[in-house]
């Protein structure tokens, strides 16, 4: 006689003096435990064999959902599935599903320190902006609402963290996927600008030669550290990125043969070329590199900049008011409001200059970016000589700033 609903009800809870059980269809039955609990089971046939699983407990199952649940056990094992290998895979893959944050986590040490510079960065905007909010909750059951949501939430206060958030969050999704820790990424298509509207901001400041004069002046005169000072001129005699001269060793710098190496691992596009920056160290600059290795923790090893009183190397956070120091300075002594700048925009001058004194491809080598399209793959010439060359005429301009400046100064007084 099938199951009904008031069969189930009048016995749930009622105790027995013995395991019983009750056939409904489909081969779905209920089993009675002494103490009156009523589990659901589904009986079928596979390979000549009869098995039985256990598929939910009444009333936390009704009797609707298993029947429902038995048509699906009948269909599975025509298609000559188990159902019971079936049940544990999708236990397995449900305890296996990782939150947001360990999804994070794996991403994290297994690609993103490996391929992007600025990893700790990536890690601490999550850290901050995301994993309170979300990071607790499944990875796979997260709906494009809910990271909308965060992203919006984050882009009304800061923008460019929104948008760093937005891409790694993608990256991290595919990912995943990839690896089949998540079934899909629901954000895949989300962009920063059509769905959060955030502009890109392209960097536009070049600092004239009055203003390079100036920030020459400061490094010279002013109280700042000698070796924050040293830091900033070879930015500006070289154009290079900051974090390739945080990064630079001692072993780095061949002064006998007058060449600065900079590993992959320390430049933006070497972790994509794999091949080092290598730069020509002319006659003057040389004097200043040696400078910084006599004041650096052991002249002969480790960093070329490190901490104050510490072997350990500068840190990022330490470069960061560089710039603001040096227009305070100027504020003061010299009653000059500057136009805000970053030691990025260094780097930006730099370029600008060289580019009447020298080839563009020249110029672009010198600062450590990709050739174009086939260029890049075909032609491994390092160009030293030239870029020498380029860096003597860019070191002769800068001087003569420096002069001009040092004259206009002497007129006055």
């Amino acid at each position: 006689m099938p199951l009904t609903d008031s069969w189930l009800k009048a016995n749930n809870g009622k105790a027995v003096d013995r395991i019983q059980t009750r056939s409904d269809q489909n081969g779905l039955g209920v089993r009675i435990s002494k103490k009156g609990k009523l589990t659901f089971y589904v009986r079928y046939w596979l390979n000549g064999k009869q098995s039985r699983i256990d598929i939910g407990s009444y009333p936390l199952k009704s009797l609707k959902a298993a029947r429902a649940e038995a048509e699906d056990i009948r269909r599975m094992v025509e298609d000559g599935q188990d159902p019971k290998l079936a049940k544990e895979l999708e236990r397995l893959s449900q305890a296996e599903a990782p939150s947001v944050a360990e999804l994070f986590n794996e991403w994290y040490e297994k690609y993103c320190i490996k391929h992007k510079s600025n990893a700790h960065l990536i890690k601490r905007s999550f850290e901050i902006h995301l994993f309170p909010e979300i990071g607790h909750l499944p990875a796979d059951q997260l709906e494009l609402r809910h990271w909308m949501e965060q992203f919006e939430r984050v882009q009304a206060g800061a923008p460019s963290i929104a948008e760093r958030l937005v891409i790694n969050s993608k990256q991290m999704l595919k990912w995943g996927v990839r690896r089949q820790r998540v079934p899909t990424n629901v954000i895949a298509h989300v962009g920063t600008r059509t769905d959060l509207h955030i502009k890109k901001n392209i960097g536009k400041r070049v600092l004239d030669r009055g203003e390079v004069r100036l920030v020459w002046e400061v490094l010279e005169r002013s109280r700042m550290t000698r070796k924050n000072a040293l830091f900033v001129m070879l930015c500006l005699a070289f154009g290079c990125r900051t974090g390739e001269l945080r990064l630079s060793d001692k072993e780095h710098w061949d002064l006998d043969k007058g060449v600065w190496t900079v590993p992959p691992e320390n430049h933006k596009t070497g972790k994509v070329t794999g091949l080092p920056i290598v730069r020509p160290i002319i006659e003057p600059v040389k004097e200043l590199v040696r400078e910084a290795m006599q004041l650096s923790a052991s002249p002969s090893e480790g960093p070329l900049f490190n901490n104050r009183d510490s072997r350990e190397r500068i840190s990022r956070s330490s470069l960061l008011p560089l710039p603001y120091n040096i227009m305070q300075w100027l504020r003061r002594h010299r009653k000059v409001e500057m136009e805000h700048w970053s030691m990025h925009d260094l780097r930006r001058t730099v370029r600008t200059n060289l580019s009447d004194l020298t080839a563009p491809h020249i110029a672009e080598k010198m600062l450590g970016h990709t050739m174009p399209g086939q260029w890049r793959v075909y032609d491994h010439y390092d160009y030293l000589a030239e870029q020498k060359e380029a860096y003597q005429a860019w070191w002769e301009r800068l001087q003569q700033m420096v002069a001009a400046g040092q004259a206009a100064s002497s007129d006055a007084s």
